[in-house]
């Protein structure tokens, strides 16, 4: 299934917002919508839809500070603003044997992408030169890290990728100013030389924020 709608639009918004009830509703074929996994903390809450592939990331506002713990019925919704969000894919994140972050990558199921992702117009290279990008960028389950670079160019950031393969952690590229930051999966993502074989890597989590001015 493909959903059309602007991520980047819904960031600001609380749990009770229309717009977030539609989205979510559309990755699901207009089912009745799953009851999220809660974990809250004072300057974080995170809503775990783990049979969507997808986590949101609220931020609390107006001096609100939930406490840990806490479940949905007791959180004060119209005090959180959207501050990102995490999309997961498979196999890795159904892969118990995996390591597994505090978001318990592994209880999620691949996100039902196709998802379409906004670009930032006149992004500019390292030598001040406008890139030649598409508007926008289709998230599919099967896209490397080349297919990222060659879409969006080379990232803003990254890091991950060193040490031996069986430790290290799997290398990461982040775009900045066009709010997403992609963790990849895979054995060409981690260990010796993950950077020379990572555009072979399959991408494991989506992480969607607010771009960052330059």
């Amino acid at each position: 299934m493909s959903s059309s709608t602007s991520v980047h639009q819904l960031f600001g918004l609380p749990p009770t917002s229309p717009a977030l009830s539609d989205f979510l509703s559309s990755l699901d074929n207009g089912k009745l919508l799953p009851d999220p996994d809660v974990k809250s903390y004072p300057d974080a809450v995170y809503f775990n839809y783990y049979s969507l592939g997808i986590s949101f990331l609220y931020a609390p506002g107006k001096g609100y500070k939930p406490k840990t713990g806490v479940k949905y019925g007791e959180l004060s919704l119209d005090n959180l603003a959207l501050d990102s969000l995490d999309v997961y894919n498979t196999p890795e994140s159904k892969d118990a044997t995996k390591s597994a972050s505090s978001r318990s990558e592994a209880a999620f199921v691949a996100f039902p992408v196709p998802l379409v992702l906004n670009l930032a117009p006149n992004v500019k290279d390292k030598d001040g030169n406008v890139l030649t990008r598409p508007s926008t960028i289709t998230l599919s389950e099967d896209m490397t890290g080349k297919d990222f670079v060659q879409a969006m160019g080379e990232p803003d950031r990254k890091g991950g990728g060193a040490g031996p393969s069986s430790g290290s952690i799997g290398i990461w590229c982040e775009w900045s100013g066009d709010g997403i930051m992609v963790e990849f999966g895979g054995d060409a993502s981690r260990g010796p030389n993950a950077w020379e074989r990572g555009k072979d890597a399959p991408w494991r989590v989506a992480t969607i924020f607010a771009p960052k001015q330059a």
